[in-house]
């Protein structure tokens, strides 16, 4: 362990989970708390902390040395001011990456076969049937080739599409994906894709990526859907896109404002299907964030290069 001061450690865990902790920060005393401001008097001596730390809170987290975000983005904790601290941020990066491509792959089936026009029949005990897509030949285009990205491509190849993507780096390696993009050419990118999947984190780069002439890119027929972050598309311009038809639907996971207020125009709009930022809320994402915690926690404690190290200039 670099420094003799406690870990600070957010959140509630199990027993077993909580001596999995303790057992990776060898000799280093182990502090469990719900909240950090629970335990402002440790916060000025802790050398790790493993939650998102307020503005104040990180003032006062003058001996931290490293801090671990249980989520995968790290928006709130750079904006606290960790951008600026002199503690290495980690994340949790990968852990939601198998059930956010599910959910995506969901969401285009859910559009693409209309899925709602069935639940809403069988709400009403109807027998309709009626004439819907399939996603075989289609152009899946997802923005970031991350975790989750690729995790997708894999899938949507599994059901015969055509995968193409967007990323700062397309010269590097992309399994499963058939043309990479760089950003300069977003718009081609756009014009090509049937589904848009935005799986990007929310950085400075990607703010609004997704505005009015980007959705005027977009195919009539095609469909937005967004599993990461909201912010990405630009909430005004994605509204007059689903009512005026510059493009045919969404499905979003991700807003840009959360919780969605109950008089936002999107809850009740008919080409589009809402759910609550809650396509990677699984047990299995849990389990894998606790255990790149953990890991990161031994190599702490024994003086070696962390895992999943945020980019602080790149938001990442």
């Amino acid at each position: 362990m670099p420094e003799h001061g406690p870990v600070l450690v957010s959140g509630r865990f199990e027993p077993e989970e909580e001596k999995r902790i303790r057992d990776a920060a060898g000799p280093a005393r182990v502090e469990f708390t719900p909240r950090l401001s629970d335990r402002a008097d440790l916060l000025g001596s802790a050398t790790a902390i493993a939650g998102s730390p307020t503005a104040e809170e990180l003032r006062r987290a003058g001996a931290a040395r490293w801090v671990h975000s249980w989520a995968a983005g790290v928006n709130n904790e750079l904006a606290a001011g960790l951008d600026s601290h002199p503690a290495e941020l980690t994340s949790s990066v990968g852990n939601g990456a198998v059930p956010l491509a599910e959910h995506a792959m969901m969401l285009m089936l859910m559009l693409n076969r209309d899925a709602p026009r069935w639940a809403k029949a069988q709400s009403e005990r109807r027998w309709e049937r009626f004439q819907h897509g399939e996603l075989a030949g289609l152009t899946c285009g997802i923005i970031g080739l991350g975790h989750s990205g690729l995790d997708l491509a894999t899938k949507a190849r599994a059901f015969h599409m055509r995968v193409v993507g967007l990323r700062r780096r397309a010269d590097l390696p992309a399994p499963g994906v058939d043309t990479v993009h760089p950003p300069e050419q977003l718009h081609r990118f756009l014009a090509e894709s049937d589904f848009v999947v935005v799986t990007a984190p929310d950085t400075p780069s990607t703010a609004n990526l997704i505005d009015e002439a980007e959705l005027r890119a977009m195919k009539e027929t095609a469909h937005l859907i967004v599993v990461s972050r909201g912010g990405i598309v630009r909430d005004q311009a994605l509204l007059r896109a689903l009512t005026e038809g510059w493009i045919a639907g969404a499905g979003l996971d991700a807003h840009g404002e959360e919780p969605l207020p109950e008089d936002s125009p999107f809850w009740a709009l008919p080409n589009t299907v809402v759910t609550p930022h809650n396509g990677a809320t699984t047990a299995q994402t849990r389990r894998r964030g606790l255990d790149i915690f953990v890991e990161n926690l031994e190599r702490f404690a024994q003086g070696r290069p962390l895992r999943n190290v945020v980019d602080k200039s790149a938001g990442y």
